[in-house]
């Protein structure tokens, strides 16, 4: 494993009890993720894109092999532990915003510094920075209801990147919006990928979208198959 390395999935694979059966989703699955490293993943409704997803951001245990985020493995922690790893490591943006409707665009990004203790003054100071950089700093006192939906998902790329993660996982970031705001949104995750040097993890069904990314797997069988990479 190099030092560039944020993320390793090791012979990951997940079954699930289907009455008598056993049902094989993800089949001795590898996959090897760099620094400010953008990869896509497609497949077809039911092939195992959103099993992985939570398999990578430690929402669900695989029945063997492993996943590791900056040489740690995250089955062999407490859920504690696990707790403050992805707080520290990971971002999520999910394909529904998900903000917290009484709190401010600003206060929404705030919430995982509050959660790791940084004071107020310190959170706001750089929230309001990673607003700024998504271009809704003039938004930042509005609460969710008044924003668009192209905005409410800034803001959500925003909370997900305010922790300086290593890694951020995004499930369909734009299949709730329109194909203008998509490709704004599209553009916006490129320069940050370029710009923080954060590794990106998306799952989606838009082949457009998933052309941004510099590797788009399939998921096929319970494995990754690459189809595109950058030369």
């Amino acid at each position: 494993m190099t030092s560039n390395t944020v993320l390793t999935c090791e012979a990951l694979t997940k079954d699930y009890q289907v009455g008598p059966d056993s049902l094989r989703v993800l089949n001795k699955l590898e996959l090897n993720l760099q620094s400010g490293e953008w990869i896509a993943i497609v497949g077809a409704s039911g092939s195992g894109k959103t099993t992985l997803l939570n398999m990578l951001g430690g929402l669900d245990y695989p029945t063997s092999g492993c996943v590791t985020w900056q040489g740690v493995d995250i089955s062999a922690q407490t859920e504690q532990a696990l707790g403050q790893l992805r707080n520290r490591h990971l971002g999520f943006v999910y394909q529904f915003h998900h903000l917290l409707p009484e709190f401010t665009a600003l206060e929404n990004v705030c919430m995982p510094l509050w959660i790791q203790g940084v004071s107020k003054k310190q959170a706001k100071e750089r929230a309001a920075a990673l607003l700024q950089q998504v271009g809704l700093d003039a938004r930042a006192k509005h609460k969710p209801a008044e924003l668009s939906g192209g905005e409410r998902q800034r803001v959500a790329i925003a909370r997900a990147l305010v922790t300086e993660p290593a890694i951020v996982l995004m499930d369909e970031p734009t299949g709730n919006l329109d194909t203008h705001t998509a490709a704004t949104i599209q553009a916006l995750l490129k320069s940050l990928s370029e710009r923080l040097q954060t590794a990106f993890i998306t799952v989606t069904h838009d082949l457009q979208f998933a052309e941004n990314a510099e590797r788009i797997y399939r998921l096929e069988a319970g494995r990754l198959v690459e189809e595109k990479a950058t030369v």
